[in-house]
């Protein structure tokens, strides 16, 4: 009681910012369709889900499943696979949050900064994005942002019970993506707050060591898991295809480096800010307190920045989104020693300028996704490109209605993807409708398409694009095919056509 007195006023701005952050990303939960990478993902949670012998199903294309396994829970309390899906990055943001909080506040022994770094959470573009999407990536963001926060507490407090926690959160991390193995491989760079000043710090060292020892036993104990898999070798090659392996990393170090350096940049202004990146670098020079803190906080975006840079084989944006996170505590101090210095109007300009960019960005990705300053690769992908699913819902739409009565056959242009997976989704448990996928598609329609189209209505879907297709979207003109619904993306030529089979052309 006496807590809750004490901090009653700044308890109360954390809980509006919870509100507020929840009513952002809930309210508009469902605006931007399902995504290629969406739709795998609620795919693979919905097989094992119902099947247990497949609880590792994303090992077979690579992947940890942590987040499946998280999806698999929301699904049993939400029917739409989509808005499941997406709540677990609802909640993995709402975790993003509370541990910035606590980070802020352990960093700079300062609640102020910790209220201020998750403000700063909510409105910050890159999580409006991802905290919306059914992806790895909000996830990815909450244990950086608590491994961080544990790396501080075991470093100045050199306990038992610290170590154990964050081996959990890290051995949580490294099971939900490879990159949440930053979360040990930055540890070392934890002995700049160590202080050396303090006696036997010999023997407190040693013992940090050890610590640090059983983080990383833990976390490859928990790694190991993924060993009950046969399908375990896969993340191997999977890290391949998106980064170079060791040996042909050493043929060619820098060869890459320069244009995904320049790729990170642009990536990180749009998503981040030039203001905030401002306010962040500032606080080295805003006052001398928590220098090595700060530091400490630059290492946990700087090192993984370039380490990518270097390494990126293909890259993304959301790629970073976890690294920027450690941003948002620097910028909050800056923010906290500035209101001592100013008050009044002069307090109030200074903090709408920093935050300016981000409100900006936020209201257009909230009503005009497409028009918003954020990096065009991800508006492709998760709008107005191909792998968005701009006209699924209207095509699944048309596809129950016309299953009602009579049993159908659905064929999709592709076999893994936003298609065939959008549609089995959907109609997992409806024995009216066979979905069937077919790749590569070429100038003569597969004889099992014909075949089926003299046995039932069949149908075939298109959105990609095919050395033999008349346009992104758009199938052979030598197929015996009648357009039925097409919805046109917003890059142009870009199109999600459903046709329906003829027996003659």
């Amino acid at each position: 009681m006496r807590f809750l007195k004490k901090y009653k006023r700044e308890l109360f701005i954390f809980s509006a910012l919870i509100i507020v952050f929840l009513l952002l990303r809930i309210l508009t939960l469902t605006k931007l369709p399902i995504f290629t990478d969406e739709a795998i993902y609620l795919r693979w949670a919905q097989i094992a889900k119902n099947d247990a012998n497949w609880r590792f199903i994303s090992l077979t294309d690579g992947k940890q499943p942590l987040f499946v396994w998280l999806t698999i829970i929301a699904m049993k309390f939400f029917h739409d696979p989509l808005v499941a899906g997406r709540l677990v990055s609802v909640m993995s943001g709402l975790g993003t949050i509370i541990g910035l909080f606590f980070l802020g506040r352990e960093v700079f022994k300062n609640y102020r900064v910790g209220i201020v770094s998750g403000a700063l959470y909510v409105i910050f573009p890159f999580a409006l994005v991802y905290d919306r999407m059914a992806l790895y990536d909000s996830l990815v963001g909450t244990f950086i942002v608590w491994g961080l926060y544990f790396t501080f507490l075991l470093i100045r407090r050199l306990r038992l019970d610290y170590a154990l926690i964050m081996g959990f959160v890290t051995g949580a991390a490294v099971l939900n993506k490879t990159n949440g193995f930053f979360t040990i491989y930055l540890l070392p760079f934890s002995i700049i707050i160590f202080d050396f000043k303090q006696k036997d710090w010999k023997a407190k060292l040693l013992r940090y060591a050890g610590l640090s020892f059983l983080v990383v036993v833990l976390t490859y104990g928990f790694y190991s898991i993924l060993r009950l898999s046969p399908f375990f070798y896969i993340i191997n090659e999977k890290n391949a295809i998106f980064f170079y392996p060791v040996q042909e990393f050493l043929k060619h170090p820098f060869t890459y480096f320069f244009s995904n350096l320049s790729a990170f940049n642009d990536w990180t202004l749009r998503y981040v800010g030039l203001p905030l990146i401002v306010i962040a670098a500032f606080s080295l020079f805003v006052s001398k307190a928590y220098l090595r803190e700060k530091l400490l906080l630059l290492a946990w975006f700087i090192i993984p920045y370039i380490g990518f840079a270097l390494d990126g084989k293909t890259v993304y944006p959301r790629y970073i989104f976890p690294m920027t996170l450690s941003l948002l505590p620097l910028a909050a101090f800056t923010l906290v020693m500035i209101a001592k210095k100013f008050q009044g109007w002069k307090l109030y300009l200074l903090v709408f300028l920093t935050i300016s960019y981000s409100l900006f960005t936020d209201f257009l990705i909230l009503y005009n996704f497409a028009g918003s300053p954020i990096p065009r690769s991800d508006k492709s992908q998760y709008l107005t490109g191909w792998p968005s699913g701009v006209g699924v819902k209207e095509t699944e739409d048309y596809l129950a209605e016309r299953a009602k009565a009579n049993h159908i056959y659905v064929a999709t242009e592709g076999t893994f993807g936003l298609m065939p997976y959008a549609l089995e989704l959907r109609f997992f448990d409806n024995p009216n409708v066979t979905i069937k996928g077919f790749w590569p598609i070429n100038i003569t329609p597969p004889e099992e398409l014909l075949t089926a189209a003299k046995k039932y209505e069949t149908y075939i879907l298109f959105y990609q694009d095919c050395p033999d297709c008349e346009g992104t979207g758009v199938a052979p003109s030598t197929w015996p095919l009648e357009k039925v619904l097409q919805a046109k993306k917003i890059e142009p030529g870009v199109y999600l056509t459903l046709y329906r089979v003829n027996t003659v052309k």
